[in-house]
């Protein structure tokens, strides 16, 4: 039966009944996790990659033009590729990591594929705004470009990064919704798997309901930890 043919209040009514959220509690797990530690790889893999493109950047602490616009073009065509492509083309990766390409893990790797040059280049647009005085500053002072790194660029763009990582953080939860069309498991197959191919409407709903909750959370404890560093940083 098509949506359009059931009365929305009905179907709205129904996303709230208990065998619904039966269907749903053990999926939000299995999307709460995908998008822990999928979030976790974007984090360490993301912000080395992007620190790597500032650095190497021609105005950069250690210019090295051919890498970095080798790096460049790399993470350009991956952010290119659509999620379902990019989720059909590291099947052949999962396999060789997990012995098969389907289920919860393995799609994690699509998934954080999908997201590090994303996040590699709001890092590096996050580091290019700080002042160059203020480098030059540091290496006035005898810093090493690791201190610099440490001391300078990461505390002084450390509210851009955490609000970046929120952005990557609901690209990765939106991730595992559509990865759910691959076998991955959590919110995202249930509303398929029943709210579509089942046409059972309700369930899509309540699976809606979740996703938007999910994604406000993340994006109030964003801006909280945003807001949070600046307002200490102002009272100093």
């Amino acid at each position: 039966m098509s949506l359009l043919d059931t009365p929305l209040w009905e179907v709205v009514k129904g996303s709230f009944a208990a065998e619904v959220w039966d269907k749903i509690a053990p999926a939000v797990f299995e999307t709460l996790y995908m998008t822990a530690i999928a979030s976790l790889i974007t984090l360490v893999f993301g912000l080395a990659l992007g620190i790597l493109l500032t650095v190497t950047n021609p105005d950069g602490l250690l210019p090295l033009k051919m890498f970095y616009n080798l790096s460049g073009w790399l993470i350009n065509i991956l952010r290119s590729l659509p999620q379902m492509v990019m989720i059909i083309l590291m099947i052949p990766v999962a396999r060789v990591l997990f012995g098969k390409s389907y289920g919860t893990n393995p799609c994690m790797v699509a998934i954080a594929a999908c997201c590090i040059p994303m996040y590699a280049r709001i890092v590096e647009s996050s580091i290019l705004e700080i002042s160059k005085g203020k480098i030059e500053a540091a290496k006035s002072m005898g810093s090493t470009n690791t201190q610099i790194i440490v001391r300078v660029l990461l505390p002084e763009t450390l509210p851009s990064l955490i609000r970046g990582f929120t952005v990557a953080i609901i690209a990765v939860l939106s991730m595992t919704a559509l990865a759910g069309m691959f076998g991955a498991g959590g919110v995202g197959d249930i509303a398929v798997r029943f709210g579509y191919q089942r046409f059972q409407h309700d369930v899509l709903f309540a699976a809606v309901y979740v996703l938007i909750a999910l994604v406000q959370i993340i994006q109030f404890c964003g801006n909280f930890a945003s807001k949070r560093i600046i307002k200490k940083r102002n009272l100093i």
